[in-house]
């Protein structure tokens, strides 16, 4: 049997919740997912609870800004002529851009 999955204050978590999400929703899930640095249930909780992400620099995080930077700059590489950002793009360039300055200003 495996083990019982409790929070930090050692409540115990019996309920399973799960959504739909389109192909697109799930990338966009995933890579707001990715830079937080917890795990998706983690994030979802908090997200749908309204509760505050703080995003701790780690190897983990900061491997996900790199990838997640490198996929910005090969997409606006090949749409540079035609001037076409999508909307996803741009919240995607937000995301990124707030981690940053949130772990800027955060103390070591």
């Amino acid at each position: 049997m495996s083990a019982k999955n409790v929070d930090k204050y050692n409540r115990f978590r019996s309920i399973t919740v799960g959504f739909r999400v389109s192909p697109e929703e799930n990338e966009a899930l995933n890579s707001a997912v990715a830079l937080s640095g917890i795990s998706k249930q983690e994030y979802c909780y908090r997200r749908c609870l309204n509760r505050e992400i703080v995003v701790h620099g780690n190897p983990k995080v900061f491997i996900a800004l790199k990838k997640q930077l490198e996929s910005i700059l090969i997409e606006l590489k090949r749409i540079e002529n035609s001037g076409d950002v999508t909307a996803e793009m741009i919240d995607l360039i937000t995301l990124i851009t707030e981690t940053l300055e949130g772990m800027k200003g955060a103390t070591p």
